[in-house]
């Protein structure tokens, strides 16, 4: 077996399609021995080929979400019985189900706990999630647009031009983005009462100067009760905390 560029495993010899397997012919001068294992192979690849994808797909899964007070880096309003917590991955061998790696690219994905321990559900429709750096740089949270743009060259990003025509053709986001936030983004933009949800964002932090996680903090605001009638305080997540409980981490150990 050898990995393909995702990481999942592949068989070393290829595997026969359907319509190859429906319409092969035998000849009639091939004996009934040779039929025989050539439909055991058959059977053998396809058996493999689906363990293989069963494995991949157990292993594609972060560990279940935490209480948000749980994590290093948290902010908790006690008057509105509500934590949010920031959980970031610097390192890919610490988030190994994402489909690319996004830190060689000055990608960084930061998992959002938001823990509700009041009675009433809560909207994160216009809830904005910036990472703030050391020097005050405000940015949001990446789209996967920017994300390819980010991971794939200018020309396969950013569209073709085409002579004459003044028009741009842009290219799709590559589906493992899409997978990657379908998989481990939000599912919901609702924080049920006495409920934790968590999501991964990814920021874009490749211009910011190292160590980049230093003296940063990830600020919520404009999280509101589903009614519409309260908007929470804003929470203020340092990552400085999580900075002194993980003392590896690459922003406690710049390059320079």
């Amino acid at each position: 077996m050898e990995p393909n560029s995702v990481g999942e495993t592949q068989l070393a010899f290829p595997p026969a399609s359907a319509k190859m397997i429906i319409n092969d012919r035998m000849s009639p001068h091939r004996n009934r021995s040779a039929r025989i294992l050539h439909a055991t192979r058959v059977i053998a690849v396809i058996a493999l080929g689906l363990a293989a994808n069963a494995l991949h797909a157990a292993d594609k899964a972060p560990p279940p979400a935490k209480i948000a007070t749980e994590y290093a880096a948290h902010d908790t309003h006690p008057d509105e019985h509500v934590t949010v917590a920031a959980e970031p991955c610097e390192d890919e061998k610490d988030c190994p189900f994402f489909r690319l790696k996004y830190q060689e690219h000055g990608l960084l994905p930061v998992r959002v706990i938001i823990t509700n321990d009041s009675d009433h559900a809560l909207s994160l429709d216009e809830a904005r999630m910036q990472f703030i750096s050391a020097a005050n740089d405000k940015l949001p949270a990446a789209t996967p647009d920017d994300i390819n743009r980010r991971l794939f060259t200018i020309k396969n990003a950013r569209g073709t031009k085409i002579p004459v025509i003044p028009i741009t053709v842009h290219h799709p986001v590559d589906k493992k983005i899409l997978d990657d936030d379908k998989d481990f983004g939000f599912k919901t933009t609702t924080v049920a009462p006495h409920s934790t949800l968590a999501g991964y964002l990814i920021y874009d932090v490749k211009q910011l100067d190292e160590p980049v996680l230093a003296h940063a903090e990830l600020y919520v605001k404009m999280i509101r009760t589903k009614e519409g009638d309260q908007e929470l305080f804003a929470f203020s997540i340092p990552f400085d905390k999580w900075l002194a409980e993980n003392p590896d981490a690459a922003s406690n150990h710049p390059r320079r």
